[in-house]
């Protein structure tokens, strides 16, 4: 699934969370956290996407690229 990564950073930001504490909360590795950040991958897993949706507090469909509300 395709993400977005200026979302993931700025709902990650929003929360004054660490790529570190992102990744506890979703128990995903920081490397995912951090490539999706970075451009340096464009998609993940459906099952990491909800893991990082569910820690955030958001749906799924809200780290997925699109138009920038």
């Amino acid at each position: 699934m395709e993400m977005n990564d200026t979302k993931l950073r700025r709902l990650r930001q929003e929360r004054a969370w660490s790529i570190r504490e992102l990744a506890q909360r979703a128990d995903v590795s920081t490397e995912t956290i951090y490539s999706l950040e970075h451009g340096r991958r464009e998609w993940a897993w459906p099952r990491t996407v909800r893991k990082l949706a569910d820690a955030l507090g958001v749906e799924p469909k809200e780290l997925m690229d699109g138009e920038e509300e």
